[in-house]
């Protein structure tokens, strides 16, 4: 009975958009911009965790919210071009090409610099995403400029 009356009430709620002139509720609100930090480990062992936060970023910028990454670990080698390029998530183009969409719009990435020369990617490497070598101090600071973390 009471699973009945929510289900009822969901489907009234659901149909709410319709009755509104078929419009959905999402983007009639007033959009807020966010500060957003997106961190990830993820590497080339798992190309699609790999590929999410760079396309969620990615969405995220091109809604309107400022977005920097922090990269760490395994992800630091996806600033390798060639590796970029390699991994490619099901689904979805290779990190390489969502690569090139955040640095066409200047999106900030910092890769951990003691991960990057452990893994020896170079500064060359960074440049080609405008990307930068980060450090601890980086990464506090990134987090207070946040509002929004968000690690995948």
């Amino acid at each position: 009975m009471v699973r009945r009356l929510f289900l009822s009430r969901f489907a009234q709620l659901a149909a709410l958009p319709l009755a509104l002139g078929g419009s959905s509720l999402v983007g009639q609100v007033p959009h807020k911009t966010l500060k957003i930090m997106m961190k990830s480990a993820w590497g080339s062992d798992d190309p699609t965790k790999a590929a999410f936060p760079f396309l969620h970023g990615l969405a995220l910028a091109e809604a309107g919210h400022e977005v920097q990454f922090f990269l760490l670990g395994e992800a630091v080698g996806l600033m390798r071009k060639t590796l970029a390029n390699a991994v490619t998530p099901v689904g979805w183009p290779p990190v390489g090409e969502t690569l090139d969409k955040l640095a066409a719009k200047h999106i900030t990435i910092y890769a951990c610099g003691t991960c990057s020369r452990a893994r020896g990617v170079t500064e060359a490497d960074l440049n080609n995403y405008g990307a930068k070598f980060g450090n601890p101090t980086i990464f506090v600071s990134l987090v207070e400029w946040a509002e929004r973390v968000i690690t995948e």
